[in-house]
């Protein structure tokens, strides 16, 4: 009866020194998306934007902020006019081409979203969820610094 006892006792220490001993699977780290992954992974709209820390979303155009943009990795895209358009005779969609400059923390779209805008946008933050970008308007002869984000 010791013998089996020290057997079972023999068996449970074995076992126990093994499973402590066995390393856990790493998983792999998550593997980042480029900034040209994270642009055209899907539709973009307007959220709000601010100047000097102001949100001035009521004083832009309703037409502008309906507004839906889709980047294509390949450097194109479309902007669609939403349900309410600044122009009835423009057309529903418009297509544009981007591409990132200085080091991508500049989004160049060859063509202008907001108006008193250009058509360069700086990044702050360029997410799964949120693009957050800036630029220098100019409204009634005053240059400002504005920062409008987009979410999906």
């Amino acid at each position: 009866m010791q013998n089996r006892f020290l057997f079972i006792t023999f068996s449970l220490s074995l076992n126990l020194i093994l499973l402590a001993s066995c390393e856990k699977e790493k998983t792999a780290p998550a593997v980042s998306k480029t900034k040209t992954q994270l642009v055209s992974q899907s539709t973009w709209k307007f959220s709000d934007a601010a100047v000097g820390g102001s949100d001035v979303s009521a004083f832009l155009q309703i037409c502008q902020k309906d507004n839906i943009l889709t980047f294509i990795s390949t450097g194109t895209g479309n902007i669609n006019e939403g349900t309410t358009k600044c122009n009835m005779a423009d057309p529903q969609t418009n297509p544009f081409t981007w591409n990132f400059a200085s080091n991508e923390t500049v989004l160049h779209i060859s063509t202008i979203l907001f108006t008193g805008g250009s058509s360069d946008f700086t990044i702050v933050t360029l997410s799964e969820t949120h693009l957050v970008a800036s630029q220098m308007i100019t409204i009634s002869g005053t240059s400002q610094t504005a920062v409008v984000t987009f979410i999906h």
